[in-house]
Order: C-alpha cells, then structure tokens, then sequence
C-alpha cells in the first residue's frame, strides 16, 4: 500500500517520476495552478498590505477533488514542483488547499528528473521557502496592478482590448525607440580597396590600410580615384609576415536566454517553441528499453554552472570519444553573466553526456531531438578543450600605400569538432588561408578592385536579439521572455515581418501615452531595479510588501494624473484603394497577429477580409503566367506563392532573389546558410553571393 503521495504539475512528470519511486508512492498532477488571482477583478486589497485574494481556478474543481481524495488515505505529502519562485508558489497553494504544514520536511526538488536525482531529492525534502513564495507574489501583485489599473484607462482613453505591462511595455519600448533610429539614420559614404593578388600558384586578397605609414579612411570616390592612379604602375612588395596562434575558447553552456536565441538562430524556433519542446525533454520521454528519462536539466535558469558529478562525466566522455588531447588541463568553470544571476540552478545540459543524440533519435519527435543535439553539443563543447588557430597576417607596400592581408587555419580544433555558436548576422570570423609569404615576396597584381559602400543602420530586434538585449539590461527574468514575446504580437503591438519585429501604429500610439503618463514603467533602469528588488526578496534581504509600497507610492499618482489629463484617442483606420468584392464598400488596413490585414469598412454588416498582396516582380517559374506573391501561413509564416492558386499550386519558402539564372534562366532564390545568405538557383547548381542592391545585409 502506498503512504505517500506526490504532486507534481504535468502528467508527463508524473509518469516519469512513478516509474522511479515505485509503490509506496502515489504521483499525481495539479495541472499546473490550482489558485491565482480573479480575472474579473484586481484581486488585491491595496490599503491592506498588499493583501492578495486568491481564488481556485476554473475547471480545476476536479483535479483538487482528486488530490484531496488522495491526501486522505496517505500518511506523507510530499510537493515536487518545478525548482523555481512559480513552483515554490504552486507548492504553497496546494500546501494551502491540502492543510499541509509548509513548515514541515514537505517540499522536494530535482534540477534533473533522473532515477537517482529523484530518490536524492526525496532524501532530503524541505519545508515551503517562502521568500521564493513572497518573491512570486511580488511579482504577480506587481504585475497585476500595472495592468489592471492601467488597462482600464487604455480601455476608456483609447479602445478596448488594449494591456499594458512592466516587461511588455518596456519590450514594445525598445523596438520603437531601434525602429526611431533605424529611420533617422542618415547613410555614411565609405569606400574600400582590394587587390588580387597571386603567388606561388595560389590568389589571395590584400585589403587596403594606410598611406606613408598611416591608417587611412576612404570616405569618397575621389580619395579612391588618387590610390588608383598612384596604383597603376606601382609592384606590391611584402614588407612584413606576423605568424602567431590564438586560442578559441568555447562558449558557456546554455540557460534559457541563449537556448532560446541559439534554436532561433539554428532551428529557426519561436522563444515559446523552445522553451515548449525543452519542458518535454525536461520532463521524461520513454527511450524504450530504458524506460522514461528526463533528458535534460530545468530549463527555465539563468546560471552557467555545471555539478562536479556532471563534469567528471563529461571529462570521461571526451577522453573515450575524442582523446584526451581534447579535455582541458583543469574543468571549466564559467562566471555569473552579470550581477542580477541567481545561480540557483545549473546550466541547461543532458541529464546524462552517456545519452548521444543519435542513439536516442528513434524515441523523439523531429522537433525533440533537434533540440536535444544542440543542447546535447554546446554541452560537451562547453567542456573540451580550446581550439587552437595558426594565424598569418602579411603586410605590403605598393609605392606609398600598405596593404594587409589576413588568414587563419585550425591548427587544433579543440570543441569545435563538436559545435560552434552560431551568429545573428550569420557572419563567421574564419578566413581563408594565405600562401606563404616571406618579406620582399614580389606578388603578381591581377586586379584592383575599389567598391563603394554605406554605412547601415543598426538591424531591428529578431527574438533572439530582443531577448539577449532584455537579458543585458536585466529586463525580466528566463521564465518571462517567452510569454512576453508572445503577448506583445497578440496584442498587435508589434508584428514580424521577415523574423524581424516591427512596431505598428497601434504600439507606437500607446508607448507614446505610456511615456507622458508613466514613464517609470518604460524607463529601463527602473524596471531593471525591480527586478533586483525581486531577486532581494528572494534571497530574505527585503520585505515584498515593502517593495510594492514603494513602487504604489509614485504609481497610484500617476494614477490618478493620467485619468484627469490623458485625452481620448479615436484611431482611425487606413482607408485602402482596394474595394470590398462583397459589398463594393472600400476596405481599410487593420492589424492582427501576424502584421496587416485588409477588413471591409462596413463591419459589422460585412465581414470580409483579405491578405495584403506583395508582388514579388517574378513570373512563376511552374505556370509562367502568373506573379509570384509574398503570402502568410495560419500561423504566420511567410511563403511564397503564385497568384493564380489554385489553377497553379506553386510555392516555396525562399524568397525569389528577382532575377533569372544567368545560366539556364530559372528561378533563383535567397536561401540562408550558416554563413549567411546565397543567392543560388532552383533548376540548376548556379550560386552567387548577394550584392548589397540585392538587399543582402538584410536577410537572414
């Protein structure tokens, strides 16, 4: 008979944990929550502490019923929600519900849910932390005053629907504030100079540097125009040769900012996606033979360490698979990211280095096990040795002017036999190897080349650099960034246009009032300080009462400020010159989830709409008569297509470069790469790289 039972929050854990503790143990799931505050009211007593009132969530009547069924006939309760402030809150509430003693040995926790992390945890159960339970509640009181309070007035002031948050606002902020200096950015002229070189039977470029011994910047074509000539019949000597090696390091393990930017980057997954599929990996899947496992750690951390028991094993592993040359002298230890880390975690990592992605690849879904081996290989890299690069750097002299020519080669490649950390711009910092060279080395000179070039303004935010630069200002914490993404799309705050966010009217509109009416809750610092507040009350050093009073002292003024002064808004919408084919009434540009929109103007009476066409200038390559037409998936996703669908069903996910093959006159497309974007044929094996007319430095 069993005389203990187990609450954790989703089955999947439950059944993975059961298969563990064996028969004297009853596992079962809150489903998540089982109390929060009320939907249809604020739900906090301010004038009395702060005082929360909580409610059982609709539709969990049933769960509590069981759990309390449950409760009855054991002798033990023990609580294992996930290991952070929400699952210490979801602890105290079932606590709460079950007339547990949160003072008693109640609550267990395990940072990976493997066999023996599970019956080490319940060795050593604890009781209830409350300054992590308070820490939740601050934040969850914070947040519900900012947004009940303010939502209203929006509501009245503006129109219905409309929210505003402490992190949503501030990420709506940011992206206004890039999207202002994208379109204040004024271009700088800049001009470079590259000569093609030969040696030894081998090309090699030279860059120019300088003149009389001198850096110099070519800022016109004239400036070009005088190296040129002085060019013409001068011989390229090599003055000097530097050889040196360099060591790479590799990065740090993931926590859930660099996971969530890396599966953008690599898997092109969405922040809610990953963190989605890594909750899968974290809670068991059954490999068969070996029964359920949890394959990763928690994924919801923002801590870089790494347990000993967890290095040790990877140190072996590294020694049998790739040699002992490839682990370094002394385990890697890597520092806090910046000062507001908890640390109260591991890093995210294989729950076992022994589990390769490829022997596990037959029990997990594609999506799985794609995330799996990117966590699996940052990992194992993340312990290996540095790589080691040979790296040649060779000066020339043409009459009064220095060239300097720059290559590197992998002497020893160290992790990156394993993995290499991708890049926003998809831009690799390797270059090509150089001939050898020795000083006075005469070169044959097969060209100069001058090209002229602008300086760019700074790239909009994708949700990978959204939320790295969140995580640099301290800005929410792993938990929030996912959700908060997500919320300021669904609000039509901002939209995605080609994995790039972009604020619309709507956004710009509200940030604009929230800027005049409350200008604490954009200011970066302030929310920034918030946080550390929160982490304070974590941590015992602060009372959660104390910080909310102080943040509702200045807030409940503003308050009251903005319901005299904030002016009513009436948004008009777009008028387009496209006519309603229903009702012949024009049709007006709206905003929804994935960006605009066309909607009759005659709502409620007519309710059509229709997607916003963008011609792409091509003919379709499968028909030949109709247009190729940017389009938008039911989720979001951006295709391409022609516009005689459906008489003609051609479609592709990579946008037309606007142009035919050179050599066999098919479709060429920009398809993104590793090393980023390549401009390559459909039809045949034709490829070039995109010049910066064809929009290069913008794709991604």
């Amino acid at each position: 008979m069993a005389d203990s039972l187990v609450i954790v929050e989703s089955p999947a854990k439950a059944k993975t944990i059961g298969k563990y503790l064996g028969s004297k143990y009853i596992v079962k799931a809150s489903m998540g929550h089982i109390r929060d505050l009320p939907k249809s009211q604020i739900g906090v007593e301010v004038e009395n502490g702060f005082e929360p009132k909580y409610i059982t969530i609709r539709g969990k009547g049933s769960v509590l019923k069981e759990l309390k069924d449950a409760s009855r006939k054991v002798k033990n309760i023990y609580l294992a929600a996930d290991p952070d402030r929400e699952g210490e809150a979801i602890a105290w509430h079932l606590a709460h519900y079950l007339d547990v003693d949160e003072s008693k040995t109640c609550r267990v926790v395990f940072n990976e849910i493997t066999k023996q992390a599970v019956k080490d945890a319940f060795k050593t159960p604890r009781p209830i932390n409350m300054d992590l339970v308070n820490a939740q509640q601050a934040r969850r009181i914070l947040d519900r005053l900012v947004g009940y309070k303010i939502s209203p007035l929006l509501w009245k002031k503006v129109k219905k629907g409309l929210s505003a948050g402490r992190v949503q606002s501030v990420s709506v902020k940011m992206i206004i504030d890039r999207e202002n200096e994208i379109r204040d950015f004024i271009p700088e002229e800049y001009w470079s100079i590259t000569a093609k070189l030969h040696q030894k039977q081998a090309a090699f470029d030279a860059k120019y540097y300088g003149s009389d011994g001198e850096k110099r910047e070519l800022a016109s074509e004239a400036d070009v125009q005088e190296i040129l000539a002085d060019l013409k019949n001068a011989d390229f000597v090599v003055i000097e040769v530097r050889e040196k090696e360099r060591l790479r390091n590799p990065s740090a393990p993931f926590i859930t900012s660099t996971v969530q930017q890396e599966a953008a980057r690599k898997l092109n997954f969405r922040a809610a996606k990953t963190m989605s599929v890594a909750q899968q990996l974290y809670e068991g899947i059954d490999l068969g033979k070996e029964g359920t496992v949890g394959l990763i750690t928690y994924m919801r951390t923002d801590s870089t360490r790494i347990s000993p028991v967890a290095q040790e094993e990877a140190k072996e592993f590294i020694a049998g698979k790739y040699g002992e040359a490839y682990v370094p002298e002394t385990p890697r230890v890597y520092t806090k990211k910046n000062a507001t880390t908890q640390d109260a975690h591991e890093a995210i990592r294989p729950s076992s280095v022994l589990r390769e992605p490829e022997l596990i690849k037959e029990f997990l879904s594609r999506d799985q096990y794609r995330l799996y081996k990117l966590i699996w290989e940052r990992f194992v890299s993340s312990q290996m040795a540095s790589a080691v690069m040979d790296t040649v750097t060779a000066e020339l002299a043409a009459g009064r002017h220095q060239f300097r020519a720059a290559g590197s080669q992998v002497k020893f490649p160290g992790f990156m036999k394993v993995y290499i950390e991708g890049s926003d711009d998809g831009v690799t910092e390797e270059e090509g190897l150089l001939p050898p060279l020795v000083a006075d080395d005469r070169p044959e000179v097969q060209g100069i080349e001058p090209k002229q070039h602008f300086t760019q303004p700074p790239p909009r935010y994708t949700e990978a650099r959204l939320v790295r630069a969140l995580e640099e200002m301290g800005i929410g914490r792993p938990s929030t960034y996912a959700p908060t993404l997500e919320t300021i799309q669904k609000r039509g705050y901002v939209a995605l246009e080609e994995k790039k966010f972009m604020p619309t009217e709507l956004g710009e509109l509200i940030t604009a009032q929230m800027e005049e009416f409350f200008p604490e809750i954009l200011d970066i610092d302030f929310t920034a300080h918030m946080e550390e507040n929160l982490d304070h009350v974590e941590e015992g050093k602060e009372d959660w009462v104390k910080v909310l009073d102080s943040f509702y002292v200045t807030f409940a003024k503003r308050l009251e400020y903005a319901e005299e002064e904030m002016k009513e808004i009436e948004i008009q919408d777009e008028v387009s010159d496209v006519l309603c084919e229903k009702c012949g009434k024009p049709m007006v540009y709206k905003m929804g989830r994935f960006g605009k929109f066309l909607a009759c103007s005659g709502f409620p009476d007519c309710r059509n709409t229709k997607p916003i066409v963008k011609d792409t200038g091509v003919t379709c390559p499968q028909c030949l008569q109709g247009k190729v037409i940017e389009r938008r998936s039911k989720k979001g996703r951006i295709f391409f297509g022609c516009d005689r669908y459906p008489d003609c069903d051609f479609v592709s996910w990579d946008r037309p470069a606007g142009k035919p093959c050179p050599e066999c006159g098919g479709l060429m497309i920009v398809k993104n790469t590793k090393n980023g974007p390549i401009i390559q044929c459909t039809k045949c094996d034709y490829k070039e790289e995109p010049q910066e007319e064809d929009g290069g430095d913008d794709l991604e």
